[in-house]
């Protein structure tokens, strides 16, 4: 029985390499149950324009929609979206989406990036937070829990703030006030409505060697009885099922035997690849 999916992916319509239409072949010929499109959603941050799907989703859908009955019998197609924290439009009418958060406000009013590259979230820290990198994983946090409230399908790299801190550390993973702040923000979350997922989006690019998210994280989502999801959060046909080796082991250290998969049909708990 296949038991992995590959649904939080980007294609050229946002800030991804390759077609949906070679995306999702690339998703079959890796034997996954489903291919879902995952575009990130349109912002009215000037910056974002040409990394995010148009506010006008509908070639989006069309595309989705099209390669759905492409593959109909041979792999689910989903129309998926991945929701920012600044997004200026709905999830409404869409498969499932992928809560996420991208940037965080500062003091100044500004949205101000956590993922762009280690220089931009450092120039940040230095300029908006004081060089206090702990206050802003604090505010990054505040962020995901008020995306975690929303009851996403899944819920995307809850630590996304750590992409660089393995090469260019701006704060201690491992002190109480950051992991206070973490869990504060996993704890918002519904773990009856919402899965976790385990990404490996950074180690496909290089910028990390493990997954997200850090293994406390995890210790604690089973102890609230969530559920977990694979993803590779693909930005290219290469990275489809990228690291899913790595990323059930680190499910298996939390304690996880199972993992869930999306489906036409639904979600359904399958043991981990």
């Amino acid at each position: 029985m296949r038991n992995f999916c590959s649904v939080h992916t980007h294609s050229a319509m946002c800030d991804g390499k390759n077609t949906l239409a070679e995306m999702a072949a690339a998703a079959f010929a890796a034997g996954a149950v489903s291919f879902g499109a995952s575009g990130h959603s349109h912002t009215p941050i000037p910056e974002d324009e040409g990394c995010v799907l148009p506010a006008d989703m509908s070639a989006y859908r069309a595309e989705v929609l099209r390669l759905r009955e492409a593959y109909r019998g041979r792999m689910d197609v989903l129309l998926g979206i991945e929701l920012d924290n600044c997004a200026d439009v709905t999830a409404e009418g869409f498969d499932y989406w992928i809560g996420s958060v991208h940037r965080l406000p500062g003091p100044d009013g500004r949205w101000h990036t956590v993922d762009w590259d280690a220089e931009t979230l450092a120039a940040c820290c230095v300029t908006v937070f004081d060089g206090d990198g702990l206050a802003m994983a604090e505010r990054y946090y505040g962020e995901v829990r008020r995306m975690a409230v929303r009851r996403p399908a899944i819920l995307g790299h809850i630590d996304l703030i750590t992409k660089f801190n393995e090469r260019t550390p701006l704060f201690d993973e491992t002190s109480s006030r950051y992991r206070t702040a973490a869990l504060e923000a996993l704890h918002a979350a519904d773990p009856t409505v919402t899965l976790l997922e385990i990404n490996t989006g950074a180690m496909s690019r290089g910028y990390r060697r493990t997954p997200y998210p850090a293994l406390f994280l995890l210790e604690e989502w089973r102890r609230m009885g969530g559920g977990i999801i694979l993803t590779a959060d693909a930005h290219s046909a290469s990275a489809i099922v990228y690291g899913y080796t790595q990323a059930a082991e680190l499910a298996r250290a939390a304690g996880f035997t199972r993992s869930v998969v999306l489906a036409a049909g639904g979600a359904a708990e399958r043991s981990l690849p």
